[in-house]
C-alpha cells in the first residue's frame, strides 16, 4: 500500500505539493473510499434520550428487511477481552464502551448496528430497530450545572495573593465561550476488515495510525503487528482524530460477527455527538497592576464541561503560565459533568481558551492604566525563560513578531478612546493578542527504498492531516541529502511502515523531520559503505564527507571520487537499498524550553444599526522557527486564524433542554466562517530556526494560528464600539442589545 493509489502511475510534480495532483486527480482516497471485497455496510441506531437505561431492543422487523445482514447491540455482539471486566473498561480509557453497557449516556448514544448489504438497505433496517427506554433525569446545561462543580488548584502556586492584594488597579471579571464542534469537510468513517484469523486491516480517518493501532491491539489482545491502519489522506481533523471513537470500534466488531468486511460512514448530524468538540467553558480572571503598568498578580479559575463517563480537561488555565512573567499566580481548574457526548481536543486546546481570557482582561487593564495594549504586553513579556520551569527558553522571537504585526496593521492609526473612528454607520476598531504554545517534538522514524536510478521512496507512518507533512518531509530531504525533489516520493499514513506519532499538538514536523534527516545520513552511511569496494575512502567516511547527487556518491565534493548508483547496484548485486532510522529529543529538553508564538492584529468594522461585524483586515506574525515550506505554512496559520473568527463571532453548540438533544446539528443551523466572513489573512513568519529542538529548526505551526485571533477581534470590537464583551461567540444581537 503507498500513500497513492497503486493502480495508477504517479510522478512526482516538479514543484508544490507531493499530494496535489493525487488530489485534484480524485487518486488520494479517503477512508470511506478504499475497495474491499465483499464488501457490506453498517449503520448506527443512536438513543431517543439523554439518560436512563435500555429496557429491551426489539429488531424482529429489522431482521426481515431485504439485504440484511446481522444486528449488534448490547444483547448480542463479538467479544472485546479489553471490556470484559468493569475494571478493564477503566483501565483501557477507551472512554464508551460501545455495545458493553445498558446505561445510556447522551442523546445519539449507539446502541444498535445494522450490517446490510448496501447503505441503503442498511438505512432502511436501522429504522425499523424499536428500542425501549427507562428514562432518567439528566443535565445537558453548562451554566446550570458548573456552579456545583469544585475547583482544584492546577499547578504550582507563585508566590501568593497577598503581596499582590494592595495593587492600584485590578481586573477581576467572568468570561465564557460556547462549546464549538469540529466539522471537518471529510466525515469520519472507517472501513474494517478481519481478512485473517486475529488479522486486522483498519481504514480509518484519524491523525495518528499508530495510535490506532495499539489501542484495538490491546482491546482485543492481539499483537499490533496484527493490526494494520490506513489512514492516507484526511480531510480536515483540527483534533477529531486524535482519538480512537466508538464507531470505529463499531465497524470492527461488525466485521467480526458477519466475517466480512464492513463500512460504517458517520452522517453529518452523528458528527456533532461522536467525534468530540471543544467543551463549554467559563474563567474567572483577576489581575492586579501597578501604576507602570507591571502585572503584580493573577487569580485565573476555569471550568469545562466533559462527558458523565469522561472527565477530560482541557488544560485551559496551562497558558497562563507561559506567555508572561507573572510572579504572583494562581490556578485552578474543574470539569463539570453534563449528559453529552466526550469532548477532545480542538485546535489550540486548553490555550486558545485560556487565552481569550487571560488577553482579554489584559485588554481591559490596559483602558484602565491608559496605556497602549502593545506596550502593556512588552513590559510583562518572559522573553529570557520560561516563567514555568525557569529553564532558558531556545528561542522565543514573540516580541518581534508583535513590532512586525503592529506595522503591518498600521497599528499607529488606533485611537485609544472607544469609539472615535467611524465611517457613515460603521464604527471602526483596532485589537491585538498574543498566544503561545509549547513546542514539542516525539520520537518518529523514517525509511527509504532507493533504486539504481537515484529514486527514492521516503516512508513514515506519520499522517498528513492537509498540513503538507509530506511536502515538508521533501524539502528537508532534499536538503538534507542534496537529491532533487523530483527523485523524492512520499509515502505516509500507513502503520506497515515506520512508526510515528499522531499529527496534532504541532508537533508533526517537529517531530518526522529529525527522522528524515537520520534516515538521509543513514542512507549517505550506506551507501558509502557499498561504495567503498571501488574506493577505500569510503570505509568509514563521515557523513559530512559523504555527498550525493542525483547520479551517485562523492567523497568530500562534488565530482571527486564519483560513484554512481548504478555502478553502486551492480557491483553489489542489489535490487533496492533499504534503510531506516529513528529521531528523538535528547538531553536539549533538559536545557531549554521550547515555545512557538503568534501576536494577532485585526481592524474590524462594527453597523451600529445591525450589529454586523466585518474583519476589515486581519495580521497573524508567527514565530514558528524555521518555516520548511511557506506556502502550507501561510494557509495552515490562515485557517486557524478563520477558526478563531468563528469562535469570536458565530460558532455555538446549543441544547434543547428539555430532551437533551443538541440543536441544528447540520451545516446549515450551526454557523461557521466561511469566505464571505474572513478578509484575506496576511500572515508573516519570523523563520528563524530553533536548532536546538530538532535538525530542521521547524517549532510547529497549527495551534498559535488561532490562540490568539478570537480576544483580538473581541478587543477590536470594544475598541470600535466601547461596548466589552466576554462571552463568545459575540453576535449581531448582542452588540444591539448591550
Amino acid at each position: 500500500m503507498g500513500f497513492f493509489d497503486d493502480e495508477t502511475a504517479f510522478t512526482v510534480p516538479s514543484e508544490g505539493r507531493v499530494e496535489a495532483l493525487a488530489k485534484v486527480r480524485g487518486q488520494g482516497k479517503y477512508a470511506a473510499e478504499y475497495k474491499a471485497d465483499n464488501l457490506c455496510y453498517a449503520v448506527l441506531v443512536t438513543s431517543e434520550i439523554a439518560s436512563g437505561k435500555i429496557k429491551a431492543i426489539n429488531i424482529d422487523q429489522a431482521k426481515q428487511a431485504e439485504g440484511i445482514l446481522d444486528i449488534i447491540s448490547h444483547l448480542r455482539k463479538p467479544a472485546v477481552p479489553g471490556f470484559a471486566t468493569e475494571a478493564k473498561i477503566k483501565e483501557s480509557k477507551f472512554g464508551l464502551p460501545v455495545f458493553y453497557t445498558d446505561t445510556i449516556y447522551f442523546k445519539g448514544q449507539p446502541v444498535a448496528l445494522v450490517i446490510a448489504e448496501t447503505l441503503e438497505e442498511a438505512t432502511y433496517a436501522a429504522s425499523l430497530v424499536k428500542v425501549e427506554y427507562s428514562a432518567d433525569s439528566f443535565e445537558v446545561d453548562f451554566n446550570k450545572a458548573k456552579n456545583s462543580a469544585e475547583l482544584k488548584p492546577a499547578g504550582k502556586e507563585r508566590g501568593d495573593e497577598k503581596s499582590w492584594s494592595n495593587s492600584p488597579f485590578f481586573v477581576d471579571q467572568e468570561y465564557g465561550i460556547a462549546a464549538e464542534i469540529h466539522n471537518p469537510m471529510e466525515m469520519h468513517a472507517t472501513i474494517a476488515d478481519w481478512y485473517a484469523d486475529n488479522k486486522l486491516r483498519i481504514f480509518d480517518k484519524n491523525q495518528g495510525v499508530n495510535s490506532v493501532q495499539k489501542t484495538f491491539a490491546g482491546l482485543f489482545e492481539i499483537p499490533v503487528d496484527n493490526i494494520q491502519v490506513i489512514s492516507e489522506f484526511v480531510g480536515g481533523g483540527f483534533g477529531s482524530g486524535l482519538r480512537v471513537w466508538p464507531h470505529a470500534l463499531a465497524a470492527i466488531l461488525g466485521a467480526k460477527q458477519v466475517k466480512r468486511p464492513v463500512k460504517l460512514m458517520l452522517t453529518r448530524p452523528q458528527m456533532f455527538h461522536s467525534v468530540g468538540y471543544r467543551p463549554a467553558s467559563w474563567q474567572r480572571v483577576k489581575l492586579g497592576a501597578n501604576k507602570e503598568g507591571k502585572i503584580t498578580g493573577v487569580l485565573h479559575q476555569a471550568k469545562n464541561g466533559c462527558a458523565i463517563y469522561d472527565p477530560f480537561s482541557e488544560g485551559i488555565t496551562r497558558v497562563s503560565r507561559l506567555i508572561y512573567q507573572f510572579d504572583n499566580l494562581k490556578t485552578d481548574n474543574a470539569v463539570v459533568p453534563l449528559n453529552l457526548s466526550a469532548p477532545t481536543w480542538m485546535r489550540g486546546p486548553g490555550d486558545c481558551t485560556g487565552d481569550f481570557a487571560i488577553e482579554s482582561a489584559l485588554d481591559e487593564m490596559s483602558y484602565q492604566l491608559k496605556i497602549d495594549p502593545v506596550a502593556l504586553r512588552y513590559k510583562n513579556l518572559a522573553l529570557e525563560k520560561n516563567p514555568e520551569t525557569g529553564l532558558p527558553w531556545s528561542t522565543n522571537y514573540l516580541k518581534e513578531a508583535i513590532e512586525k504585526g503592529s506595522k503591518m496593521i498600521g497599528w499607529n492609526l488606533r485611537k485609544p478612546n472607544p469609539g472615535a473612528i467611524s465611517e457613515g454607520d460603521w464604527k471602526i476598531g483596532y485589537g491585538m493578542a498574543v498566544g503561545m504554545w509549547n513546542a514539542g517534538r516525539n520520537k518518529a522514524s523514517a525509511g527509504i527504498k532507493m533504486t539504481k536510478d537515484g529514486n527514492i521512496v521516503l516512508q513514515s507512518a506519520m499522517t498528513d492531516i492537509g498540513t503538507g507533512t509530506g511536502t515538508g518531509m521533501q524539502n528537508i530531504m532534499h536538503e538534507s541529502s542534496g537529491i532533487s525533489k523530483n527523485k523524492i516520493t512520499i509515502e505516509l499514513g500507513n502503520s506497515d511502515l515506520p512508526p510515528a506519532g499522531s499529527q496534532g499538538g504541532s508537533t508533526g514536523l517537529s517531530s518526522i523531520s529529525g527522522a528524515v534527516v537520520a534516515v538521509s545520513d543513514a542512507l549517505k552511511l550506506k551507501l558509502a559503505e557499498y561504495a567503498s569496494v571501488f574506493n577505500q575512502k569510503f570505509k568509514n567516511a563521515n557523513i559530512v564527507d559523504i555527498i550525493l547527487s542525483d547520479k551517485g556518491v562523492s567523497f568530500q565534493k562534488e565530482g571527486g571520487n564519483f560513484i554512481s548508483y548504478e555502478d553502486i547496484f551492480n557491483k553489489n548485486n542489489l535490487k533496492t537499498i533499504d534503510v531506516e532510522a529513528t529521531s528523538e529529543a535528547g538531553e536539549e529538553k533538559k536545557k531549554f524550553s521550547f515555545c512557538s508564538s503568534a501576536a494577532h492584529f485585526c481592524r474590524v468594522k462594527v453597523n451600529i444599526k445591525t450589529g454586523k461585524v466585518v474583519i476589515d483586515k486581519m495580521v497573524v506574525v508567527v514565530d514558528g522557527g524555521k518555516i520548511i515550506n511557506e506556502k502550507p505554512a501561510a494557509n495552515q496559520i490562515s485557517g486557524a486564524a478563520v477558526g478563531g473568527i468563528g469562535m469570536a463571532l458565530m460558532e455555538k453548540t446549543s441544547v434543547d433542554e428539555k430532551v437533551g438533544g443538541l440543536i441544528a446539528n447540520d451545516l446549515a443551523g450551526y454557523h461557521f466562517p466561511v469566505n464571505a466572513d474572513a478578509p484575506i489573512i496576511e500572515v508573516a513568519f519570523i523563520n528563524k530556526p530553533d536548532n536546538n529542538l530538532n535538525p530542521s529548526g521547524a517549532k510547529g505551526l497549527g495551534e498559535v494560528g488561532i490562540i490568539g485571533a478570537a480576544p483580538a477581534i473581541a478587543n477590536a470590537i470594544f475598541n470600535a464600539t466601547g461596548k466589552r464583551f466576554r462571552n463568545l461567540p459575540i453576535t449581531p444581537d448582542l452588540l444591539i442589545q448591550k
